[in-house]
């Protein structure tokens, strides 16, 4: 009786190599042959001397896939099914390939290598030949030895079995094994037919081939091979993306190549993934290769555009959208929570400039617009250089807004899960996707982090720019623009500008104002306004109504982050000039002495700046304590509670006709004075632009520290003393860089404060200079002025005339995004931005395509004996900042990374990596 082999009592496989290691030659025919299933059968044949008498000949048949003949079955009509010659060599190549492709499935072995090498050998030395039956499909699974025995020359084995691992050993199957003379004679015959038909044809050679050149070959492959591989199936999406889409006519030849590659491959990501960032460093051309890549979408899909970007860049978006005939709509960011309600109308691409602005999740902006993009199903745009600043999360915040947390990315952090132990203890330890933006959230790994975005960023560096488009001439390298004309990418030269501070001298108002009394004072203030929930009274008489209880929540929000903020701020004005500090510590008085009239008078408390925003200088570069007391002073009422249409007002301030700045309010008695006007015009017309609480919700404690402060900073005024522009060093510097060291070139002037900045510009008209202006937070439009200042690197030459281009602009940070400067190729920092990113985008304004200098000239203010004074106010701060857990904002990266000291120090050394 035939024995049965179904792998389930009893396994083919043993029975198979202990038959082979006793015969001196087989026949096998199957249906389908695994090359790396050979390496079972492979040490039971090595003794064999190889050729026709002792070999193994290995009949395939490969069938065709099972919808291929579902496909022939379903056949209208017969066709003819003869081969000829040149079908054949088609079909061996097909095969052959098919054998090529096995080795690309799953993770290679150490096993699998040793196996395929063995094969490879056996087919060169024939112990081991293999042939295709091509004539037609052929399923057959048989078996069959030989050997020199005369009661039992040949052993069969036919069922169910392939030349896989699975199929000799593993899953259930049912062979029989044939042992009769007369039935093992049949099957060599039947095998002999068809191993010698004209349409069998040996591939062992090729398959040799195929297993040496592959990775189990035993020849070294260069490493730079492996390079050129793993960068072919790495840039596969961007071939993709170069091949699928065009850039619009509209567009003729304004883009550079390198422009237009960006464009093609972020319209792959846009169209596959819903949502692209590009991240290419300022200066290459980010807005414009935005407006292609939404015009791109507009011809190919009708979609039309929202773009959603700071204030003072809607006036150049306005040009791009007219000029290149978009289908949009502009929105301020600072509008999207009023103007983004769930009737706004459907915008299928949303486009946000300066994304990096979103990196809150928690803030209001952030959530209305993720859940317009969400309702609306909006693909979505990103446009930032520097979409990092301290965590991953920054990334993440930018990614959420059109990807859900729980979404399929397709890919895991395979770091973190390898950290963890697998993806088992990953998932029990963190609950949630492991494939999700969640998971990716739970790594610091940047390895992680850089397999994510290269799914969904574009970004691209000088330095590769430089490298694999630019051209070189002996002045350096350069792009070229369709007219013929050179872009140079210039060198960047720090430089510092010394003004002297004596403080012997008590007529120097800089060795007053820095003095450490000055320092000390700031250093101790309790800041009541900006911690008003330490002060609420636990029990109190009348208990406040639900909508003061609303308000009450947002007070015991904010606390020790506003007051960090508003420390910080106080200092960095100090540094900035002797004005800008002199009005805020003005504003701040009168702002406390408000308050303090209403908790003597049993009054309502108006409730000044509450959101960390207002005190961050990323966003508004006006004093926040003025925007309060700005309303006292305007003579209608006005319900828009927006604070970029609020005007400025320089509150206890004025200016003598020599051009020094004097305080007229010197006493705790003119203050007072004025607070009573201030708080009946708070309780009149304005009223509506204040939230309001009763002053019996809080203790005592709050009119006595309210009062400390005051009396505190009154001090810090007598001490300073009037401000006499005629003293001022610095300013004297920056005069002479503008009247003699650059007197026929343009300068860009820096500061963090409109204060500084209308200080400035007054203090150089009054000298004669009257192509100057400041853009501020507070200009009509800003880029009106960056293209008086740049008319040639914005297209703007035949709209600005002669006399009215600027050759000094002082600008905020409200021009350290977006703009286009490249007229000019010198930057002046009055002051130093405490987070010192900003360094790079201020230079990133003038350091753009299309500048024509060879090199960039940045300089800094430093006092003449060092930086190291400026380093230790700052040290000062941070350290109280550390003791009072007051944290100041992600930006300000300064307070928690004394790397920045030295960065500080490398660039008052005017080295050059500073920048």
């Amino acid at each position: 009786m035939p024995r049965i082999f179904d792998n389930i009592e009893k396994n083919l496989l043993p029975a198979l190599q202990e038959t082979l290691l006793v015969g001196e030659r087989a026949d096998f025919c199957v249906g389908y042959f695994n090359l790396r299933g050979w390496g079972y059968l492979a040490d039971s044949i090595k003794h064999w001397d190889g050729g026709d008498d002792h070999c193994c000949r290995l009949l395939v048949g490969m069938q065709a896939a099972p919808s291929e003949e579902l496909r022939k079955a379903m056949r209208i009509r017969d066709q003819d099914e003869s081969l000829d010659n040149q079908s054949a060599l088609r079909e061996k190549r097909r095969l052959a390939e098919e054998f090529r492709r096995q080795l690309t499935f799953g993770i290679p072995t150490n096993q699998d290598e040793a196996a395929l090498r063995q094969l490879a050998v056996q087919l060169r030395a024939k112990q081991l030949i293999v042939k295709v039956y091509l004539r037609h499909p052929l399923h057959a699974k048989l078996y069959l030895i030989h050997r020199q025995d005369g009661n039992n020359p040949m052993t069969g084995f036919v069922g169910s079995s392939n030349l896989t691992f699975a199929g000799l050993a593993h899953q259930g199957e049912l062979n029989l094994d044939v042992l009769e003379h007369d039935a093992c004679n049949k099957l060599a015959d039947w095998f002999d037919d068809r191993w010698h038909d004209r349409w069998c044809v040996d591939i062992s050679k090729a398959l040799a081939e195929i297993i040496e050149q592959s990775w189990a070959g035993d020849r070294l492959i260069p490493p730079y091979h492996v390079y050129l591989k793993m960068a072919y199936h790495l840039a596969q999406e961007a071939r993709a993306g170069l091949v699928e889409f065009g850039i619009p006519p509209i567009f003729g030849n304004t883009l550079f190549e390198f422009q237009v590659a960006a464009v093609k491959i972020a319209a792959h990501h846009l169209n596959k993934r819903g949502g692209v960032l590009i991240g290419d460093v300022v200066g290459l051309g980010k807005s414009l290769m935005a407006t292609a890549l939404a015009k791109i979408f507009e011809e190919d899909h009708g979609t039309e555009t929202l773009i959603i970007c700071p204030k003072n860049l809607v006036s150049m978006w306005e040009d791009y959208v007219h000029r290149y005939k978009l289908h949009a709509k502009i929105l301020s960011i600072s509008k999207a929570q009023q103007a983004l309600p769930e009737k706004t109308r459907r915008y299928r691409v949303v486009l946000i400039d300066e994304s990096h602005n979103l990196r809150n999740r928690e803030g209001k902006r952030w959530g209305v617009i993720r859940d317009y993009i969400d309702r609306n199903d909006s693909r979505c745009i990103l446009l930032s250089a520097t979409p990092y600043n301290k965590t991953y999360r920054d990334l993440s915040a930018q990614l959420a807004l059109f990807l859900k947390e729980d979404i399929d990315l397709g890919i895991r952090p395979e770091r973190l899960i390898a950290k963890l132990g697998g993806e088992h203890e990953f998932i029990r330890k963190h609950q949630c996707p492991v494939r999700s933006l969640s998971a990716f959230e739970k790594s610091e790994d940047s390895d992680d982090w850089r397999d994510l975005m290269r799914l969904y960023m574009v970004r691209r560096t000088r330095s590769f720019i430089m490298q694999h488009y630019a051209e070189e001439d002996s002045q350096g390298r350069y792009l070229r623009f369709p007219d013929g004309a050179k872009s140079y990418f210039p060198k960047r030269v720090p430089k510092n500008v010394k003004f002297r501070i004596d403080d012997a001298d008590r007529k120097d108002p800089y060795a007053r104002f820095y003095s450490e009394p000055v320092v000390d004072t700031i250093n101790a203030l309790q800041l009541p306004r900006y911690g008003l929930g330490n002060y609420l009274t636990p029990k109190p008489k009348t208990p406040p109504t639900p909508h003061q209880e609303r308000i009450i929540e947002g007070l015991s929000r904010a606390g020790t982050r506003l007051m960090g903020f508003c420390r910080t701020n106080l200092f960095k004005r100090l540094e900035s000039a002797g004005p800008a500090f002199l009005l805020s510590v003005e504003r701040h008085i009168l702002r406390n002495f408000i308050v303090l009239h209403a908790i003597e008078q049993g009054l309502e408390i108006p409730l000044g700046t509450q959101g960390a925003e207002l005190l961050d200088t990323r966003f508004y570069d006006e004093d926040a304590d003025d925007l309060q007391l700005t309303a006292a002073t305007e003579e209608t009422a006005d319900d828009e509670t927006d604070h970029e249409t609020t005007t400025h007002s320089s509150i206890g301030n004025s200016s003598t006709s020599n051009g020094s700045i004097s305080n007229s309010l010197r006493s705790e008695t003119d203050y007072r004075s004025r607070a009573k006007q201030a708080y009946a015009a708070y309780q009149g017309p304005f009223r509506k632009r204040f939230k309001w609480l009763p002053s019996n919700l809080f203790a005592p404690a709050l009119a006595d520290d309210l009062l400390a402060d005051a009396q505190a900073l009154l001090g810090v005024l007598a001490s300073c003393g009037d401000w006499r522009p005629d003293q001022d060093t610095k300013l004297a510097e920056l005069l002479k860089l503008i009247n003699k060291t650059h007197a026929k070139e343009k300068l860009l002037v820096f500061t963090q404060f409109a204060d500084t900045a209308r200080y400035l510009s007054e203090q150089i008209k009054a000298r004669g200079m009257l192509r100057i202006a400041e853009a501020t937070g507070q200009s009509a439009d800003p880029t009106e002025l960056a293209w008086r200042f740049s008319p040639e690197s914005n297209a703007k030459r035949n709209w600005v005339a002669a006399a009215d281009e600027l050759r000094v602009l002082i600008a905020t940070d409200v021009l350290s995004e977006g703009q286009n400067l490249q007229d000019c190729a010198i930057i002046v920092n009055y002051d130093l931005p405490w987070a010192i990113i900003r360094l790079i985008q201020r230079a990133g304004r003038v350091d753009r395509i299309g500048q024509r200098a060879d090199r960039i000239l940045c300089y800094c203010f430093v006092p003449a004996e060092g930086v190291e004074r400026l380093i230790r106010l700052r040290q000062r701060v941070r350290q109280r900042l550390i003791q009072n857990a007051e944290v100041v904002g992600s930006d300000e990266t300064f307070f928690d990374d004394d790397d920045n000291d030295q960065v500080i120090r490398d660039l008052y050394t005017e080295k050059s990596g500073a920048f």
